[in-house]
């Protein structure tokens, strides 16, 4: 597979400071003909289950000293942030039945089976082989990518630090008492980062004058739990933006504040992806 036919971009840093990685998992938007094919939902039905404009967003950190992995294919073809057996038997045809976690169970799978309100994706379960063969060309050069970036930065900093984001529908807030959130921040109840990373991000966000919540509704997917190991010096903090606050979600388009939303958050990315250069009450150098 050449270059430009990876299934994500992957930009370093002219110096990458501290071993931080930004990364959009499900920021992809190029949408095959193939594929299209096989489904009736229009591209902007397809779009709504995107992090859209989130690889945008994510882009300035390369100018700040870390790295940045944004996905190229898109959530409803293979969604990166599942495990590869998160395999769904209603949208797979000739996988075993067996024990599936809430999200496979609700058409969220490594495949999926629908996209935003419930939109079926197939009329008609795929063939197991086309599965096999989307993972193997999608999410396996995807996770090799970041499996040898979080790597590198051990072994060049003694720490990895992926701040791995996503974006949220306005509405998923709906049922939280009180004010809601303007992120959500997941770090497994704190099996995925130290408390010292997550706080150094909640302290960035609420520089910008942003609320932020921690574990509730998004604790975490997949790449928290497959990555996060603390321990060893790698942490993983899943970041939810709400969608409102950037785009208007039924045109999926930027709002006008655009551009002063992604201002903000560059800043907030900036203290993050260079602690050396940042305020000592906010920086997340190693220990």
């Amino acid at each position: 597979m050449s270059q430009p036919d990876l299934p994500y971009v992957l930009n370093r840093p002219d110096r990458w400071a501290a071993g931080v990685i930004f990364a959009s998992p499900h920021s992809g938007h190029a949408y095959p003909d193939w594929f299209l094919r096989g489904t009736r939902l229009p591209v902007p039905v397809l779009r709504s289950s995107e992090d859209a404009f989130v690889d945008r967003l994510i882009a300035p950190a390369v100018g700040h000293g870390a790295v940045t992995l944004a996905a190229r294919v898109p959530r409803c073809i293979v969604d990166l942030n599942r495990g590869p057996d998160e395999i769904d038997p209603m949208v797979v045809r000739g996988v075993p039945r067996h024990p599936l976690n809430q999200r496979t169970m609700a058409g969220l799978g490594v495949i999926p089976r629908v996209v935003s309100q419930g939109r079926v994706i197939h009329d008609r379960p795929i063939e197991r082989a086309e599965a096999e063969r989307r993972i193997d060309l999608c999410w396996r050069p995807y996770h090799r990518a970041l499996s040898a970036l979080i790597a590198e930065a051990r072994a060049r900093f003694g720490q990895a630090i992926l701040i791995d984001m996503h974006s949220m529908p306005h509405d998923a807030l709906r049922h939280l008492q009180g004010d809601r959130p303007d992120m959500v921040l997941g770090n497994r109840h704190g099996l995925s980062a130290a408390a010292r990373i997550s706080d150094a991000v909640c302290m960035a966000v609420e520089s910008e004058g942003w609320v932020i919540r921690r574990n509730s509704p998004f604790s975490g997917a997949y790449i928290c739990s497959a990555y996060g190991r603390p321990a060893q010096n790698v942490h993983v903090i899943q970041l939810e933006i709400d969608r409102s606050l950037y785009m208007d979600e039924a045109a999926i388009a930027p709002l006008p504040r655009f551009d002063d939303f992604a201002v903000r958050l560059e800043r907030v990315i900036a203290r993050l992806a260079d602690p050396g250069a940042a305020q000592a009450g906010g920086r997340i150098a190693a220990e």
